[in-house]
C-alpha cells in the first residue's frame, strides 16, 4: 500500500511541478556576524503579504550542490515547494542556502575511503561558519516580521541531513520541527532540549554512502529521551531516499501542522 501511494505522490508531484519555474526563488546574499558569505535562495508564498507572517522552511542541500553559483542548492527538494496544490494549501516562506565547496553543514568528520563513510561528529565548540550563518539568517527573517516564530521548520538531506540534526542541537528553541534525510548526528550531544523537537526521520535501508545506522542510532536517542520521533526506513533504498521522503503524501503537512 505505501509503494502504492508513493508513486500516486510522485505522478502527482512531477506533474504539479512540470511547468514551474526555479527561477520563481529569488538570488540573494547573506552576510553573518562572521562576516561569512552565504549565498541563498527564497521563495515567498503565492499573494505574499508582507504584513501577514507565514511558516518558514530551512532546507539544506547534500555535499554535492555544494559551491557559491546560488543554484545547485535547488536541486533536490525545491519543486515539492513549487508545486501548485502545496503552494496554496501551505503558503510558506522556503529558504535554500548554499554552502561553500570546501566546508560542510555539521561538524563532521568524514572517511571516504570506507562503504559506507566512515561518520563521526564533535559538535563541541562554535558551529560551521556556513551552518552558523544559516541560523543567523533565519533570525534575521524573523526579525524582518514575515516569518511566524511559532512555525520555523528545518530539514535536509545526506549532508543537509546531518545539518538539520546539528542545527536542532544548537537551536532547540528555534525550530518548531525538524526532518533530516539521510543523515546522522552525534547521540551524546542530544539531550533533553534537542528532545522537545518532533523529528521525522528518513533513510534508505541500502544507503552505501551514509550508514542507515546513523540515523537508527539518533531516532534511538531521541525516543530514549522521550522525544516525539517517527522514523520512515525504505527496504532496498540507496542515498536517494531523499525521492521518497518527498514523496511521502503529507512531508509538508506534516511540518505545517507544528508550532511552538
Amino acid at each position: 500500500m505505501r509503494i502504492f501511494l508513493f508513486l500516486i505522490s510522485f505522478a502527482l508531484l512531477s506533474t504539479g511541478v512540470r511547468a514551474q519555474d526555479l527561477t520563481q526563488y529569488e538570488k540573494k546574499t547573506f552576510i553573518s556576524s562572521r562576516g561569512d558569505t552565504l549565498p541563498y535562495r527564497i521563495l515567498y508564498p503565492l499573494n505574499y503579504d508582507a504584513s501577514k507572517k507565514y511558516p518558514m522552511f530551512l532546507v539544506l542541500h547534500g555535499a554535492g550542490e555544494r559551491g557559491n553559483n546560488n543554484e545547485a542548492q535547488l536541486t533536490h527538494g525545491a519543486r515539492l515547494f513549487l508545486a501548485d496544490s502545496n503552494r496554496t494549501r501551505y503558503p510558506a516562506i522556503v529558504v535554500f542556502p548554499q554552502c561553500p565547496q570546501n566546508s560542510f553543514w555539521a561538524k563532521a568528520n568524514v572517511n571516504r575511503n570506507t562503504t559506507p563513510f566512515e561518520i563521526s561528529f564533535d559538535y563541541s565548540g562554535s558551529a560551521s561558519a556556513p551552518l552558523n550563518a544559516a541560523i543567523e539568517l533565519t533570525r534575521q527573517l524573523i526579525k524582518e516580521g514575515s516569518v511566524d516564530k511559532r512555525k520555523v521548520y528545518v530539514t535536509g538531506l545526506s549532508m543537509g541531513g546531518m545539518g538539520t540534526f546539528e542545527a536542532v542541537y544548537r537551536e532547540p528553541k528555534l525550530f518548531a520541527a525538524a526532518g533530516p534525510i539521510s543523515g546522522g548526528g552525534n547521540t551524546q550531544a542530544f539531550n533533553k532540549k534537542t528532545a522537545r523537537v518532533p523529528f521525522r526521520v528518513f533513510h534508505g535501508a541500502a544507503d552505501a554512502v551514509v550508514n542507515v545506522k546513523l540515523s537508527q542510532e539518533m531516532v534511538a536517542r531521541l525516543k530514549d529521551l522521550h522525544a516525539t520521533v517517527e522514523y520512515f526506513e525504505y527496504p532496498g533504498v540507496n542515498h536517494n531516499s531523499w525521492d521518497n521522503a518527498f514523496a511521502e503524501p503529507d512531508f509538508i503537512s506534516w511540518f505545517y501542522n507544528r508550532k511552538k
